[in-house]
């Protein structure tokens, strides 16, 4: 295997454990692991989730936004599959499926939520790795009670 081929390995490797670790971060609620994912700026769309506006801005408001969103929940479970990538020297671009089961134990109704759809990832080669600048999930089948969410926020804000 020529050197060319094994930086290629090397880089689909590290690119896919930045999904992977996004995917684990939240789940084991661990916002430092979650915010190594992301380069600063950042944005994040996820109009396709039903979230109003696409997010740009600082890397540590992303995390707190997101972790205002999860934390109030029980449970959550990211799965990813199917990562394909296209890399271009310092830039790439990686597709991977998702689905994602939330949580709520207190639910007012059903007290599960699961969206299944793919995510695209824009990421950077940077000194310390390969982070995310910018990702958007599309959404393409859901199922369960999505007003678990909003009760799990209020749950959250409550708390803090």
């Amino acid at each position: 295997m020529n050197d060319q081929i094994l930086q290629q390995l090397a880089d689909r490797a590290a690119i896919s454990d930045v999904v992977h670790r996004y995917a684990t971060a939240i789940d084991l609620r661990d916002w430092a692991l979650l915010r190594t994912c992301f380069s600063d700026p950042v944005e994040a769309d996820f109009t396709s989730f039903g979230v109003r506006d696409v997010f740009r801005g600082g890397a540590d408001d992303w995390v707190a936004a997101v972790r205002s969103t999860i934390e109030g929940l029980d449970a959550t479970q990211h799965l990813t599959a199917n990562h394909v990538h296209e890399i271009s020297g310092d830039s790439a671009v990686c597709t991977a499926y998702i689905r994602a089961r939330h949580v709520f134990d207190e639910a007012d109704g059903e007290n599960s939520y699961t969206i299944g759809g793919y995510y695209t990832w824009e990421l950077a080669r940077q000194d310390d790795g390969w982070r995310a600048s910018k990702y958007a999930i599309n959404v393409t089948w859901k199922s369960g009670n999505r007003h678990i969410l909003k009760q799990a926020a209020r749950k959250f804000a409550g708390k803090s």
